[in-house]
């Protein structure tokens, strides 16, 4: 038997058989883990965004709902997925920067987690209650500095956004208030439309902007990048001289690590796309965020960037989770 094949006749074999794509293709379900409840504005936001991947990308695409400490569950359940494209989280980015400095965070939101991309970001409202009679911004320092310890401002929870604001607004305006968690933004509304406390800090939205032009609360700032296009007679935080509060929750979309760099990505790809399209810009608009998108490495440096300043803060402020 003739054992010798020349290089040539092996070559010619090879370019004979029929070719097999190597590139790791979406998967034909995607499901997409939102690390809040069903029925919110983040819930409304993400479901958009997932009917517009899945005419995109010609596959199905699941939401699921997975709520519950701060985000942390739904993103959990990211970080512990399969790296295979089939299973994406949504969630703003303070299960990654803000819980796993409080003992708050079952995995390394550094390590286990990939941005793939930005949505947007959610504005943050400060508002007076019936309970307040400050006109403004400057009259709320004023009659903080002149009543320590009186004005009552509630946030979302102990070590949210808002409780992170106004650790800010202590430390550099130099006022005393007193701090008021709930948990979650549904009772806290109420006991605001109640003057149960004198300040209100809460993500915009329509229920709220309705509350504000019916005169039942009164808009003194807005932690956002730009002023609030429903609102464009409020100034940012930064305007009123407090950069160092002008904070707002940014959202995005994220995967397990070890996602292929291809299908990542092609995920950013499809998400910026998604995010130009006027439909789907003007319903997060309607709701009052602003559209954002960019690189996954744009992302991944503004939530590593995030993380290290709330820490700092958080040590500064000595916030705990209780």
């Amino acid at each position: 038997m003739n054992l010798h094949v020349s290089r040539r006749s092996v070559l010619g074999a090879l370019a004979a058989l029929p070719l097999v794509s190597t590139a790791q293709s979406i998967p034909s379900t995607v499901r997409i883990v939102v690390a809040y409840p069903a029925g919110g504005v983040s819930d409304v936001v993400a479901r958009a965004l997932a009917d517009k991947l899945a005419a995109q990308l010609g596959t199905t695409v699941i939401v699921e709902n997975k709520a519950g400490a701060s985000g942390s569950i739904g993103m959990d359940m990211v970080a512990k997925a399969a790296p295979d494209g089939a299973t994406l989280g949504f969630s703003a980015v303070s299960p990654l920067v803000l819980n796993p400095h409080l003992g708050k965070s079952p995995f390394d939101p550094l390590k286990d987690i990939a941005p793939v991309a930005s949505v947007m970001v959610s504005p943050v409202v400060l508002a007076a209650t019936p309970a307040c009679a400050a006109p403004d911004f400057k009259a709320l320092l004023e009659l903080a500095r002149n009543q320590p310890g009186a004005v009552r401002w509630a946030t979302s929870g102990q070590a949210s956004l808002g409780h992170i604001m106004l650790a800010q607004l202590r430390a550099v305006a130099g006022v005393d208030i007193t701090h008021i968690p709930y948990k979650g933004g549904g009772q806290q509304l109420n006991d605001a439309l109640g003057g149960q406390f004198e300040i209100l800090s809460t993500n915009a939205g329509p229920a709220l902007v309705n509350h504000i032009r019916s005169g039942k609360l009164r808009p003194l700032a807005v932690g956002s990048p730009a002023r609030l296009d429903s609102l464009p007679q409020v100034p940012t935080l930064a305007e009123l001289g407090v950069p160092a509060a002008n904070l707002s929750s940014q959202f995005g979309i994220f995967a397990p690590a070890g996602l292929p760099a291809a299908l990542l990505a092609r995920y950013n790809t499809e998400i910026n796309k998604a995010l130009a399209t006027p439909d789907l810009r003007a319903k997060l608009q309607a709701t009052d965020n602003l559209p954002t998108g960019g690189t996954a490495a744009e992302f991944t440096r503004t939530i590593a960037a995030e993380h290290e300043a709330n820490g700092r803060i958080i040590r500064a402020a000595r916030i705990s989770a209780e």
